[in-house]
């Protein structure tokens, strides 16, 4: 970041200055095991862990000071509680991040949203514009009130293009997050179910993400997915220019002749206006494809040619833990780990993307609780076990109390030349999975991220890869 005193801290913050104002401050550090060269040490309290204890660690590990919300020993500024009810240290870092994207003049600031995919629509933009300049986008989902501050803070000085995904779990979230990050691109991928537990109906969860648009200025951007007709009614939401696309021929952004490939990723062609390139897409699921079209409308906006972001795109990573990725066992198996989080509209998307990948062998869907979905959820629970039948899912493994309406409702749904159990714990599943599963079978695992499925994903895997080095 931007070098800061310790004076100006306490100046932006509005707390109280302990300690030499002169002090330089040159990076954020929320973990006193981080490097802590002229770092200002954040004492968050959290819900295991309370930073302050961590204070005198930090300083003595190479912090120069902390910021803190009750007194400690050394130079630090104390910071008191704010009216958005967030712990007073990350309010803090809030407003400082603020004043530092205040200081980033011509910085392409991307800000992206949406119920699903926003995550994965991060890191392929986050790729494509590294192609074009020095970009920000950090692996995973730093999306919050502390991850975005983050990710802003730790921008390097010279830092052309910031990517920053944006999240929500009410209204107003995504606004104080934009009050913050203040994009002159913004990005919404879709509306669907997530988080309606916590603001009741799908219209809330549209004007919720709808935030992100609404204080956008005429000089900027809004990339909007013309397929989903609660995101493209927010054009009408915006005073800044629109970019669309999708698969509707209304689009400005389109994917034509797409073929998925024998490992299933894709190659397709993208149109934009009157321009066409060819792309080769290394990700699996045909959600992605939706993703590039995004990356590719932001490509465009910031003076990117076709050709190089085709380039780039034919050499986008997956970046963040978690999100469909493919690993094969020493027996054959292969393995899908989705399991960093899940909503109906995810899991449909990977239930189709499971069955495309096993023409040969049996599809497995491991599956476990979609949290947040408030009085819906047995529904959608029901509908998603549905769903695996319709799609003639080989079998499906459903873990845990909360996801037994999966089970269910697939057990429900008439003729089924597959099958569906339903286990309490990872142990019981994996020894169930595991004594049954064979080359060329295709597992998927996947839940909301309390779930952990990682977990089971990396038990099952063990447990294969033990077997067969014991044959």
């Amino acid at each position: 970041m931007h070098e800061l005193t310790l004076s100006q801290i306490a100046e932006i913050t509005g707390g109280q200055l302990f300690g030499d104002g002169a002090i330089v401050l040159r990076n954020i550090a929320i973990d006193s095991r981080q490097s802590m060269d002229a770092a200002l040490f954040a004492a968050i309290i959290g819900h295991r862990v309370d930073g302050h204890d961590f204070a005198t660690q930090a300083l003595q590990n190479g912090a120069a000071a902390c910021l803190t919300s009750r007194p400690v020993a050394g130079a630090h500024v104390l910071v008191e509680r704010a009216d958005d009810q967030l712990d007073p240290v990350i309010s803090a870092l809030g407003l400082i991040a603020a004043f530092q994207r205040s200081r980033l003049v011509g910085v392409n600031v991307v800000g992206i949203t949406g119920s699903s995919g926003k995550t994965s629509t991060k890191d392929i933009i986050g790729q494509v514009l590294q192609a074009h300049g020095l970009t920000q986008s950090p692996a995973g989902s730093m999306n919050n009130e502390l991850g975005l501050p983050l990710t802003i803070l730790s921008a390097p000085d010279a830092v052309e293009n910031l990517v920053l995904e944006m999240g929500m779990r009410g209204l107003g979230h995504i606004e104080y997050l934009c009050r913050i990050g203040r994009p002159n691109i913004a990005v919404v991928t879709n509306v669907g179910q997530a988080h309606i537990g916590e603001v009741g109906t799908i219209e809330n969860i549209a004007l919720a993400k709808s935030e992100i648009v609404r204080g956008l200025n005429n000089d900027d951007w809004a990339v909007l997915n013309q397929d989903d007709p609660r995101v493209i009614e927010m054009r009408s939401a915006t005073a800044a220019k629109v970019r669309t696309y999708g698969a509707s021929d209304e689009s400005d952004i389109r994917a034509l002749n797409i073929e998925v490939c024998a490992d299933g990723t894709y190659e397709f062609d993208v149109r934009v206006l009157d321009e066409e390139a060819h792309i080769t897409l290394p990700l699996l699921g045909a959600h992605n494809i939706s993703n590039a079209l995004a990356a590719v409308a932001v490509g465009t906006i910031v003076g990117m040619s076709l050709s190089d972001i085709a380039q780039a795109l034919a050499h986008v990573k997956l970046v963040s833990s978690w999100r469909m990725e493919k690993s094969v066992t020493a027996n054959g198996v292969t393995l899908i780990n989705d399991a960093y989080n899940a909503n109906p509209e995810s899991m449909a998307a990977a239930l189709k993307t499971l069955v495309g990948l096993a023409p040969s062998g049996h599809s497995w869907a491991v599956l476990g609780a979609m949290g947040e979905l408030g009085e819906s959820s047995i529904e959608q629970h029901d509908a998603i076990g549905r769903l695996a039948v319709r799609l003639d899912v080989s079998h499906l493994v459903v873990v845990g109390q909360s996801a037994k309406a999966l089970h269910l409702g697939a057990t429900q749904e008439g003729s089924w030349d597959g099958e569906s159990v339903w286990f309490p714990d990872f142990t019981s599943a994996c020894d169930y999975i595991v004594e049954r599963v064979n080359a060329p079978d295709v597992v998927l695992f996947k839940a909301s991220r309390a779930g952990r499925f990682e977990e089971l994903a990396q038990l099952v895997a063990t447990s294969l890869n033990a077997d067969w080095s014991a044959q």
